[in-house]
């Protein structure tokens, strides 16, 4: 089976609304075999592959909630489509630090997380921490402001350990899907 073909089938069908959407069980098992073959295969990817805006469509929680219920990374959920979770990633330039941000977006209700974020390769680690939120009603803004800490946690960021941080690690980065474990 052509696992990639299963992911951007996914991605298709979700984004532009059209085509046969594949099972979450067969996204799930796609992700796997994908995640498998990165393993051996090991790729290498740069953070300007991250550049832009991409839409979240499919978790599977994690492997502990996974595990619990008797799947190892065999169950998977579509995100509803009246829920829309977008991460742009902005690389900077060497003297700053890079950006990461995830916006949800519940129909006219917009919550907004910013903060700052590297990518370390060759491991091919998006490490971030959000330190902004913005909340907005339409083109209203309700709150905006820093969040845990704000900006002292951006200045120690690039320092601390990357166990610390919160985390993605990418296995499968194409033009128009990016596949991603968190931690």
């Amino acid at each position: 089976m052509d696992y990639l073909s299963t992911l951007q089938q996914g991605v298709i069908s979700i984004v532009k609304g059209c085509g046969e959407k594949p099972s979450a069980q067969q996204l799930a098992i796609a992700l796997k075999s994908v995640e498998q073959a990165s393993r051996k295969t090991k790729p290498i990817y740069d953070s300007n592959q991250l550049k832009g805006t991409w839409r979240l469509c499919f978790i599977t929680g994690t492997k502990k909630a996974q595990n619990q219920a008797g799947m190892v990374l065999q169950s998977g959920r579509y995100l509803p489509r009246w829920v829309t979770v977008e991460l742009t990633f902005t690389p900077q330039a060497k003297d700053a630090s890079e950006i990461l941000e995830n916006c949800i977006q519940l129909g006219g209700l917009q919550l907004q997380l910013t903060g700052p974020a590297r990518f370390l390769t060759p491991k091919n680690i998006l490490a971030f921490d959000f330190t902004n939120i913005k909340l907005r009603v339409g083109q209203q803004t309700l709150y905006s402001g820093k969040i845990r800490g704000g900006k002292k946690r951006e200045k120690k960021f690039d320092d601390e350990n990357i166990n610390k941080q919160a985390f993605f690690t990418y296995f499968l980065i194409e033009d128009n899907l990016i596949a991603a474990r968190g931690k």
